[in-house]
């Protein structure tokens, strides 16, 4: 056993993440838009040092939309900072198309990635198309004229009327402050968006609106998604993949499908209790009725 300086136990472990489907997870390198390897985070020094993640390896396929999950405390949110290169690893690496997020330019950077964060994060003192236009009056490069224009385009790609545009925050219902958020999110049109729990907040009919929105932005943009998530609702209407938290690394990477017939103790609370069977409920029954209408074959008397 190798113990390093902060008293935390080096020594080679098993592979850190498993896929369901086989292997170990990972991607050919052209497939892979973010590669998270043999990452760890520790937080504080000496006696008082924390560990949050150790070994863990995760890869982000170009096109999908992958969903952390993990009780409190697994450093989901702290992965999405890796991403965006607010904290540094203190071991392992985080890459972006090849190159360590935490050495990317400031600048531009929300050319690379936009941030939907979960409670929205618009600037109080701004009306909306000037939080939309944000971003990209930043860069200084274009005149004032283009910029609202660009703005006003992302206003109402997310469904949002040109009369909304010199509303302020506090005049905003929440489901309208997540759009507002998301099209700041996509003024430069990034290839990768992270998101922060989207549809905390909303009532059963605003999170399926805005998972729909998602899902046409998605598909529209060709956008990559890291999103983090309590809502099963939500994981379930968007995923692509589903990438689980536990033990300080991810533990098993998959389909939705799969990862609940991953075994787990964290799986099984999490997908298989009252709530995860509530929210597998219209899920399962499509499937139901379609195996209730496939032919039988004749039984003999």
């Amino acid at each position: 056993m190798t113990i390093d300086t902060t008293g935390i136990d080096t020594t080679a472990r098993e592979p850190a993440v498993q896929s369901v489907a086989g292997g170990t997870g990972t991607a050919p390198q052209d497939d892979v838009l973010v590669r998270i390897d043999k990452l760890w985070t520790i937080f504080g020094q000496g006696a008082e040092a924390f560990t949050v993640h150790q070994d863990l390896d995760l890869d982000v396929r170009r096109g999908e939309i992958l969903t952390l999950v993990g009780g409190s405390g697994t450093g989901k949110t702290v992965l999405l900072r890796h991403i965006l290169g607010l904290t540094r690893p203190s071991r392992g690496s985080v890459t972006i198309n090849g190159v360590a997020a935490a050495d990317l330019p400031s600048a531009g950077a929300s050319a690379r990635m936009g941030m939907l964060f979960q409670h929205g994060a618009l600037f109080s003192a701004f009306n909306v198309i000037d939080n939309i236009a944000f971003p990209l009056r930043e860069q200084d490069s274009l005149p004032d004229a283009v910029v609202r224009d660009a703005a006003m385009v992302k206003l109402q790609m997310v469904g949002l009327q040109p009369e909304h545009a010199l509303r302020m925050p506090s005049d905003l219902s929440g489901g309208m402050i997540k759009r507002v958020a998301l099209a700041r999110a996509l003024i430069m049109d990034p290839p990768l968006l992270l998101l922060d729990e989207p549809t905390a907040g909303l009532d059963p009919r605003g999170s399926d609106e805005f998972c729909e929105l998602l899902l046409d932005m998605h598909r529209e943009l060709g956008l990559t998604v890291v999103m983090v998530t309590h809502d099963l609702d939500t994981l379930y209407a968007l995923s692509t993949r589903v990438a689980v938290l536990a033990e300080k690394r991810v533990i098993v990477v998959g389909t939705p499908d799969e990862v609940v017939h991953f075994k787990h103790p964290f799986i099984e609370q999490f997908f298989l209790g009252e709530r995860g069977l509530r929210a597998l409920e219209p899920l399962q029954a499509p499937a139901a009725a379609t195996a209730a209408q496939a032919p039988h074959p004749a039984r003999s008397c």
